[in-house]
């Protein structure tokens, strides 16, 4: 189990907060902006984590602030990043959340579910702890992991 304290989780919009419907904004995925606000109400910092850029982009972040999400960060791992605003990478996040999911999307209900059960504390559970690679032991220099020696 992952510590209870507030983790940064990445949200995809397109088939994972709406329908996609891209470039335009599809309806609203059920109870998306409920487990939203819930998450953050728990402590945790949302990023909004998309393809969209430019306008596409800014018509995602009003949409959702209409419904009362604002995000910790657009597209960044924190607000004040520096980067090419202009390409698509991968950002630094304790948990994604993406319909493009091994499975497909589980839905905000069962996202919910697997988070905080019964509304609880975080209860995230890495299901291969072997293939997950920040949960391995550090018993030696990386150089002897990849050597074997």
């Amino acid at each position: 189990m992952i510590s209870n304290e507030g983790k940064i989780i990445a949200v995809d919009f397109d088939g994972t907060i709406v329908e996609h419907k891209y470039p335009k904004i599809g309806k609203e995925m059920l109870f998306a902006f409920d487990t939203l606000k819930a998450l953050q109400a728990k402590g945790h910092k949302l990023i909004l984590w998309t393809f969209r850029a430019g306008d596409t982009l800014q018509e995602a972040v009003d949409y959702c602030k209409q419904n009362g999400i604002e995000f910790y960060a657009i597209n960044k791992s924190y607000p004040e990043e520096d980067y090419a605003s202009n390409i698509s990478r991968k950002i630094n996040a304790d948990i994604f959340i993406d319909d493009r999911n091994v499975g497909g999307f589980i839905g905000w209900s069962e996202v919910w579910q697997n988070l905080h059960p019964e509304g609880g504390e975080f209860n995230h559970q890495i299901k291969n702890k072997e293939a997950h690679y920040n949960s391995q032991p550090r018993t030696s220099s990386f150089f002897k992991r990849i050597l074997g020696k």
